[in-house]
């Protein structure tokens, strides 16, 4: 990455500038990211300590909760110590490197989901060769890839981003290091670095989206011939947490990058922005465990064995 620049940090903004305001999100923001951290940490161990959840549906859900806790902690710390700061510097490297982790983990969420829509689609047409299907080195695949993609894309957008000339305000209106927010402050031609994100932008979620599509009008096409009862809700319960979570996250995407220029303002995007940064990590464990009897089975067994221990030591 070539630096061209005579900037040497960038100054966030913060999410407000209001001085009544910055306490009470410090506390609020510190709450999300201690129940972020703590719920996919846990659904991270609870995966890997019972041997009932070693199947390919947790293996993608385990890694679900790693990319959700890695693109929070690539945003939150630095959004909570904002509230303490009345500027918040952040050195051109740091801000790189925030780009480079925000984008990858986000990226490679987006081709996660597709990945097991993918998952949930065999499982639910095609239970009976479920298991030579979604094979050792298939689940593998679908796991690696989203990280190859994801950081492939980061190092796109971020090497793309860096390699401009920022030679005026290094003022960044947002409360993180967004590519738009700051190749913004660009004094270089952008035509073509504009269209290089908007490209990746485009077949990053429009290439999950259409897998996922896809594999849900196969799901509902299979769910609408079943004629008993009890298959047609087990079906169905399969997919529910993974189509919450996948609405959740491509909607608040939708909202932000798709609305009208006219309604588009930098107060939208910062509260988009705080939604799927720090709202969706905290949401997608519980998405996955409230209505999974196998995770709360999972759960109940290392309270238990926590009991025993601490019964045996006391």
């Amino acid at each position: 990455m070539e630096n061209s620049s005579e900037v040497t940090q960038f100054i966030l903004l913060g999410l407000t500038n209001a001085p009544e305001l910055q306490i009470p999100l410090f506390i609020l923001f510190t709450f999300i990211y201690l129940i972020t951290l703590f719920g996919n940490l846990g659904m991270i161990l609870l995966i890997l300590l019972d041997s009932q959840l070693h199947t390919p549906m947790y293996l993608f859900l385990s890694n679900l909760s790693l990319v959700d806790l890695g693109y929070s902690s690539a945003i939150i710390p630095t959004a909570i110590s904002g509230f303490l700061m009345e500027d918040q510097a952040i050195s051109y490297n740091a801000c790189a490197a925030q780009m480079f982790f925000f984008v990858g983990f986000a990226s490679a969420e987006s081709y996660l989901l597709a990945a097991m829509a993918y998952d949930r689609c065999v499982a639910v047409c095609k239970p009976l060769h479920y298991a030579t299907t979604m094979t050792t080195s298939v689940c593998a695949c679908l796991v690696i890839g989203p990280y190859i993609g994801g950081f492939l894309n980061a190092s796109i957008n971020t090497g793309n981003t860096f390699s401009l000339s920022f030679c005026m305000s290094n003022v960044v209106h947002h409360f993180f290091c967004d590519v738009p927010a700051v190749m913004v402050l660009s004094c270089s031609d952008m035509h073509v670095d504009e269209m290089v994100v908007v490209g990746i932008s485009i077949f990053t979620i429009f290439f999950a989206l259409l897998v996922i599509c896809t594999s849900y009008i196969f799901i509902f096409i299979t769910i609408s011939k079943m004629r008993s009862a009890e298959g047609f809700g087990k079906a169905l319960s399969t997919c529910v947490s993974h189509f919450t979570a996948v609405s959740i996250f491509y909607g608040t995407l939708i909202f932000m990058y798709l609305q009208p220029s006219s309604s588009h303002s930098l107060d939208t995007d910062k509260v988009a922005s705080v939604f799927y940064t720090m709202i969706i990590p905290m949401l997608n464990p519980l998405v996955y465990s409230l209505r999974n009897k196998e995770v709360h089975n999972a759960f109940k067994k290392v309270v238990d064995k926590i009991k025993l221990s601490l019964g045996l030591i006391l």
